[in-house]
């Protein structure tokens, strides 16, 4: 019976009348502030750990104020989101507290009281003072930077006093970034960040007994490197870096394939051919590796056309009407 029903009957209305929908799904919510100025509710689990302060983190938010349907903010309309550093680039402080409770897929519903979200003041004229507000939270990922950052400044003397599993995570952070940057079509930084990552790797193969643990972590990197490279259209340094992951495992398809897209561009059309069918062999089903062979044929037979009528030109017969000339 609805509170108006219970009015018209003279039947007082009951606790759960009087309270707002806010203050009824508080109730069965989890309170991670410790003073319920931030309550959790877990709609789909997550897994592995949760997030680390200062981390970056990649979520899809949605913000309501109570008795609105539409949020008054939103990324989930974005065709890309954006990492956000905790500290810097979120300024809700529940909606940090929430996020360190999260874990990497997670799906949760918070609630924050004014104190841990726009004040007494509000944010106007889209948040009115005093406001409880609502969020829905998706945690994509998150990348705990300020581990990766701290370490590369330290000095190569400094950083060879770590155990190589440290040297091993860092690495695979600035890799990390480098693949979320290229996926934003930043190919400048992303290459800054792969080069850190191999700089990292580099410093300890000199040490022969862990070479073996060095080298798949620095074949990935190669790899990122070769790619980023004809993104910014420099083939001769995506050719050097697929080459040096090639003398790492010299069957990696990737590497073969990245070597001869490389030698396409750099017309070097002998040599494309010998790393493209290399790449063949190893992933007959290909289909990237079967197009550029395809696109190397064609581009062949239109250079091999040119240099035809080139040299038809220059050895053609002369005219009739020509001559030489007399002293």
């Amino acid at each position: 019976m609805s509170v108006f029903s219970r009015l018209r009957n003279g039947i007082p209305p009951s606790r759960d009348d009087c309270q707002s929908p806010y203050e009824r799904l508080s109730q069965r919510m989890l309170d991670i502030s410790g003073d319920r100025g931030v309550l959790k509710d877990i709609i789909r689990e997550g897994a592995g750990d949760t997030v680390t302060p200062d981390a970056s983190v990649l979520v899809k938010y949605s913000g309501y104020l109570e008795h609105m349907d539409k949020p008054f903010d939103s990324n989930c309309f974005r065709k890309t989101s954006r990492l956000m550093k905790l500290g810097e680039d979120i300024t809700l402080w529940g909606m940090e507290l929430g996020l360190l409770s999260m874990r990497r897929g997670e799906l949760a519903r918070f609630l924050f009281k004014p104190t841990y979200a726009y004040g007494t003041l509000g944010c106007p004229p889209l948040i009115p003072p005093n406001a409880t507000v609502l969020f829905e939270i998706e945690l994509i990922d998150f990348l705990d930077s300020a581990e990766s950052d701290k370490f590369c400044a330290l000095s190569a003397e400094q950083q060879e006093q770590f155990p190589l599993e440290k040297v091993l995570k860092v690495a695979a952070t600035e890799r990390e970034f480098g693949n979320y940057l290229f996926r934003q079509n930043r190919f400048c930084d992303a290459k800054v960040r792969y080069k850190r990552a191999l700089l990292l790797l580099h410093r300890r193969l000199a040490i022969c007994e862990e070479q073996h643990l060095v080298e798949p972590a620095e074949l990935l990197v190669l790899l990122n490197l070769s790619f980023v490279y004809l993104k910014l259209d420099r083939p001769a340094m995506a050719l050097r870096y697929g080459e040096q992951a090639l003398l790492i495992d010299q069957r990696n398809a990737k590497a073969l394939f990245r070597c001869g897209q490389a030698c396409l561009l750099l017309t070097e059309y002998e040599q494309a051919r010998d790393f493209l069918v290399r790449a063949q062999k190893e992933q007959p089903c290909n289909h990237d590796i079967n197009n550029e062979l395809k696109k190397l044929s064609s581009h062949y037979r239109d250079y091999v056309d040119r240099e035809r009528e080139m040299c038809h030109r220059m050895f053609a017969p002369c005219g009739s009407g020509s001559s030489v000339g007399r002293n």
